[in-house]
């Protein structure tokens, strides 16, 4: 598709292939497998938030099928299951430590003894992961629903930028080569 937008200041003369995905699995494989060809992260991004669309479009329904070609769809980072993984981890470590260390630091007299310290330690960690392991779950459904809204709107965007017809070529193989449907190159990214 060679169209030009219709706001070209939004906009720039950089070709870019689209592709939508079905699964956040077939998704993250095309990801690596661009990463791993030379595609920067900069080069690739996904629609962004219902939020995001909301602020754009408004209320209105839309489809994925509607947004590949928009320059005006918001765009947002590929984010993978393993750095949510480690974001989640580093919530729940957080917290364990900050309620420790609250623990600990109530204790540190002259007084104190050891087993004493141990036990405020694991006493102020405890409600604390707790709390850290809640907002790490919500941190996590907020992710899968953002993909499962995505699905339910006829699929998971996927843009990559392309510099030159080798890239385009190996940008579209990928795209396809892990179940991406209506893939296709338009002349201008976002």
């Amino acid at each position: 598709m060679t169209e030009t937008p219709m706001n070209p200041d939004t906009v720039i003369n950089l070709p870019e292939a689209v592709g939508v995905f079905d699964s956040v699995e077939a998704l993250q494989a095309a990801f690596y497998d661009l990463r791993m060809l030379g595609f920067t992260r900069q080069d690739i991004s996904l629609l962004g938030s219902q939020e995001a669309l909301e602020e754009k479009f408004g209320k209105a329904f839309w489809h994925s099928k509607e947004l590949e070609d928009d320059p005006a769809a918001p765009r947002a980072a590929f984010v993978s299951e393993e750095a949510m993984g480690e974001l989640e981890g580093g919530i729940i470590g957080g917290f364990l430590f900050l309620g420790s260390y609250i623990a600990m630091a109530a204790l540190l007299t002259p007084a104190s003894t050891l087993a004493a310290s141990i036990a405020a330690i694991a006493i102020g960690g405890a409600p604390a992961t707790i709390v850290g392991a809640l907002l790490a779950r919500r941190v996590d459904k907020h992710h899968r629903d953002y993909y499962q809204s995505q699905i339910e709107h006829g699929g998971i965007l996927l843009w990559v930028r392309v510099a030159d017809k080798e890239k385009e070529d190996l940008a579209v193989k990928i795209l396809k080569g892990h179940s991406g449907k209506d893939v296709h190159v338009h002349a201008w990214s976002n």
